[in-house]
Parts: structure tokens; C-alpha cells; sequence
């Protein structure tokens, strides 16, 4: 099948039943949030903003909280090893735990989903402190990935009640980041689909793109992959699965050493991938690499771009061009030791798909690294 590519407000309900403003946060458990945390000032130049452990109350975790731009994450560690916290990372490694989405009613973003099959996970519960008050509720998503919707409206503070604030990271060295382009799910084998309508009849998503094996595919391997988005917009989620290849898919890869579904990647947006991406290779963040040949043939291909051709081939940025503009892109290797979670730097001008015509490039990439670590 070709790919087919839907309106861009995909969802056919006449009223959106779960307005989203955006990806409030995203929360990840991991091994050490300190030392995690200095890894994400120093290298992505995100800064420390507020704090949750001990000091301000909370007894069994530490957090971390990092912004730079609308891009926020929440670096949570166990404080003991019997904790919902220390299994996750004993069977994940580091990984994200929640996608938080923000909106105008947590309550009724609940209700809404939980009456269309969601399994709840946290009912809506209130904090609040002389800032204010945050409303929250969860659902279970794909693997022990979760949703939690945010309902800020009348908060002031930091980050979350009881969070104490941190007024300068001497630590970050910003690179640019703006916000969150979308967020890529790796589901196991032949799981595409149930998950594709668990977004479309429980959040009310529509599918926005989809490509088949076809369109992502190599001499050794393959996968699936369709996209959905929230009504306006804000928020797109690809949904991965593996197809039938010769070798070991990047995304088997995953589930193997992740134990199962989980986020793959986050597409982070800035307005000058040649600066961000500078920036990031100099404060020690590793990229994938293509060939020279991919650039020979690059100007033919995309037609007339304002980035000199030399420059984004001394980065390694891809480029691909649909009816709407172009976009530049490059993937970061694996940010930890298991070949799991990784980043995507993007930057659009114009183009709102996904990059179809860097597909082959990037998974010969993928799979020369895979082949390094001997799992091809």
C-alpha cells in the first residue's frame, strides 16, 4: 500500500471530547534522576527548574524537573528498591514512564476516556500550596506507558505543589529547543492496529499518516508505522510495529531490550537545526551518520533549500520535501546504554509529515550501529 496521507484534522467527531493545549511534561523513571539530570543540562542544555525529593517532603522519589523551551521532562528516582519506580527501571533501564497532556479539566478528560474502555491508573486527584492547585488523572497506555492529563489553570508555581523552585542552572548551555513535535511508541508484533483504535475511540485521535513496509524498509529489515493525532493538532503519536524482514528490525530490537512497548523517541523542534545541532555533537551528544552519496543526490531530489548542501553534510541532517515544504532532521544514537530510547531534532519549513523520503537512509544507519552491537 501506498502512503496515504489524511486531512491534517484527521478526527471525523464533530466535537473534540478531549481538547489537549499540548504535551505538558514528560516523565521519565531512571536508575539516578542526579546524575541523569546533569546529562540533559550539560549535553541537550535543558535547565534544572524545580525539585521534588526529601528536602521538600516526598519521601520515596526524587525528581527533577528540566525545561528549555516548552520542552519539560521530569527525571524520577527510587529512594528504596521495593517500589513501582525501582521495577520499572529493573525491567525497562531508563525509559519514559509518563506522556503528560495538558488541558482545561483533568476530571472530565478522565471521564471521557475511562467511559470509552481507558483503564484509570490514577483517578483525578487535587494538590495545591500558596501557588495554587494542579489537578491530575492517569490511563494506562501502551506497555507501562501511561497518559496523565494536567490541569494547571490556576497554578503559579514552579512545576507541581510541594516542587521547590530552582532560579538559575549555572549548569545549562541551551541549544535552541522550542517543543515537542511528536512522540514515537514501539508496540510488539502485529499491535499496530489495536492501539491505532485505542487513540482513535478512546482519546478521539485520527490517523494522520501511515506507512507500510514498503515505504520503511531495507534489504535486512522492516516495520509498520501509522500516526495519530488530537484534533488540533498539538499532539501526534506514531505507533511502531515490526514487519517481516531477513534480520532483526531496529524496533524487535527495542522490545527486546526494553521488555516490551514503550516510547522509542521524542522529535524535540528548534528554528535552526544547523545551530542546535552544532551545539549538541560540541556539548557531546553522539548522532547517526549517512553516506556521502546521500547528499550527491540531495539537491536533485529536494530541489532549492536556504541550508548550504556542505553543512548539512558535515552534521549529517537529512532533508525531505512534501507539497507543503521541507523539513531537516537528524536522529541522536541510543542516550543510554541499552539500544532503547533516542531523540529526533527536527525543524520544519513548511512540511508536516515525517520525513518518508529518509527512511531508507536513516534505518541503513540505524542498522549499522544494530550490527555493531551484533543484533541485526
Amino acid at each position: 500500500m501506498a502512503t496515504s496521507t489524511l486531512a491534517h484534522n484527521a478526527p471525523t467527531t464533530t466535537e473534540d471530547f478531549l481538547p489537549l493545549k499540548g504535551t505538558d511534561h514528560v516523565e521519565f523513571y531512571v536508575g539516578n534522576a542526579r546524575q541523569s539530570a546533569y546529562f540533559y543540562r550539560a549535553a541537550f542544555g535543558m535547565s534544572l527548574v524545580a525539585y521534588a525529593g526529601p528536602e521538600t517532603g516526598q519521601r520515596d522519589r526524587a525528581s527533577y524537573v528540566l525545561q528549555q523551551g516548552k520542552v519539560r521532562f521530569v527525571l524520577t528516582t527510587a529512594l528504596r528498591s521495593d517500589s513501582e519506580i525501582s521495577r520499572h527501571v529493573e525491567k525497562h533501564g531508563d525509559g519514559v514512564h509518563a506522556i503528560a497532556l495538558w488541558v482545561d479539566d483533568a476530571t472530565q478528560a478522565w471521564k471521557e476516556t475511562t467511559s470509552r474502555g481507558a483503564t484509570s491508573v490514577q483517578p483525578p486527584t487535587e494538590v495545591s500550596d500558596t501557588h495554587g492547585r494542579v489537578t491530575t488523572s492517569s490511563i494506562a497506555a501502551y506497555g507501562d506507558t501511561i497518559h496523565t492529563f494536567v490541569e494547571r489553570t490556576d497554578y503559579k508555581g514552579a512545576f507541581f505543589p510541594n516542587y521547590k523552585a530552582i532560579p538559575h542552572d549555572p549548569i545549562a548551555r541551551p541549544v535552541g529547543l522550542l517543543h515537542i513535535d511528536h512522540i514515537v511508541g514501539n508496540v510488539g508484533w502485529n499491535s499496530m492496529n489495536q492501539w491505532v483504535d485505542f487513540y482513535r475511540d478512546v482519546m478521539g485521535f485520527g490517523l494522520y499518516q501511515h506507512f507500510d513496509d514498503n515505504d520503511i524498509s531495507t534489504e535486512y529489515s522492516a516495520l509498520m508505522s501509522k500516526v495519530m493525532a488530537n484534533g488540533n493538532g498539538y499532539v501526534k503519536f506514531p505507533i511502531n510495529e515490526p514487519a517481516e524482514g531477513r534480520r532483526k528490525s531496529q524496533i524487535e530490537e527495542y522490545l527486546d531490550f526494553y521488555g516490551g512497548p514503550g516510547v522509542q523517541h521524542m522529535a524535540l523542534a528548534t528554528n535552526d537545526i544547523l545551530a542546535t545541532v552544532a551545539a549538541m555533537k560540541h556539548q557531546g551528544v553522539d548522532f547517526l551518520t549517512v553516506p556521502h552519496s546521500y547528499y550527491t543526490e540531495l539537491q536533485d531530489r529536494i530541489g532549492k533549500i536556504d541550508e548550504p548542501i556542505h553543512e548539512l553534510e558535515k552534521l549529517g541532517i537529512l532533508v525531505d520535501r512534501d507539497n507543503e515544504g521541507y523539513m531537516l532532521q537528524i536522529f541522536t544514537k541510543p542516550v543510554e546504554d541499552r539500544p532503547t530510547v533516542f531523540y529526533e531534532i527536527i525543524q520544519r519549513k513548511g512540511s508536516r509529515s515525517f520525513g518518508k523520503g529518509n527512511f531508507k537512509a536513516l534505518f541503513e544507519a540505524i542498522e549499522r550501529e544494530q550490527e555493531l552491537r551484533g543484533n541485526l
